[in-house]
């Protein structure tokens, strides 16, 4: 069934020791939500395996969406992601199994959102980027740049990675 309504890959983030969703997880799917709330009945794809603690991100993330007032039939949580590549490699095996022919949005964190789009493309996905939420006004500038720095060479790495999956046929 070809859909051409658009896609919102919602790449997770770490789930607390009491099973709650963090503040950067929370911030994420507000984002996406206030994106989506824009958009003609967008199919969410909140992603992210189980963690350390609670349920999986996925699940957390798509419970949060239901919070926000999105309907249960508009979330398809994907369960299995551990990381942003598997994360995207999963999503875009799901989008092409229900054969997704509309527009495919990234939404995470400011810093994360070019691998992101940067790896959907690579898996053949026409991704563009949600707007991302804000960095909190409290944030300290060294954790700031904590995460920025910590793309670098998560960028390329995956980037080769996900054309080594597209080479052998992983998606």
């Amino acid at each position: 069934m070809t859909q051409a309504r658009a896609a919102i890959v919602m790449f997770g983030a770490a789930v607390r020791p009491d099973g709650q969703p963090s503040a950067t997880l929370r911030h994420r799917v507000a984002a996406a939500a206030r994106f989506g709330a824009g958009l003609e009945r967008p199919l969410y794809l909140p992603t992210g395996a189980k963690g350390r603690f609670g349920a999986a991100e996925a699940t957390v993330m798509a419970g949060l969406l239901r919070q926000l007032g999105v309907a249960e039939a508009d979330i398809l949580p994907e369960l299995t992601g551990t990381d942003t590549l598997s994360s995207a490699l999963a999503c875009t095996r799901l989008l092409r199994a229900r054969g997704h022919a509309g527009a495919v949005f990234a939404a995470s964190s400011g810093y994360h959102l070019p691998r992101c789009v940067l790896l959907l493309r690579l898996a053949g996905l026409p991704a563009r980027a949600a707007p991302p939420p804000p960095f909190p006004a409290a944030g300290r500038l060294g954790r700031r740049w904590y995460w920025r720095l910590r793309e670098v060479p998560a960028v390329p790495y995956d980037a080769v990675l996900m054309l080594w999956a597209r080479l052998t046929g992983r998606i």
